[in-house]
């Protein structure tokens, strides 16, 4: 897959993670490139879950 191809994906499922988890923006979801740590540590605390749990509901997109 290049890279065109995972943003696009990326653009995809964080439409899903918006509509299944309200309370989350753009700005939940964004990052840079090597900077995916921070923004999984953001979704933990907006959603209370464990990283873990986060990637296996994106995953399950």
């Amino acid at each position: 897959m290049n890279t065109t191809e995972q943003k696009g994906n990326w653009e995809r499922q964080k439409e899903r993670l918006k509509h299944k988890f309200d309370s989350l923006t753009d700005d939940d979801l964004f990052f840079e490139a090597g900077e995916e740590e921070e923004m999984m540590k953001k979704l933990e605390q907006k959603l209370g879950k464990t990283k873990k749990e986060i990637q296996q509901i994106i995953a399950g997109m």
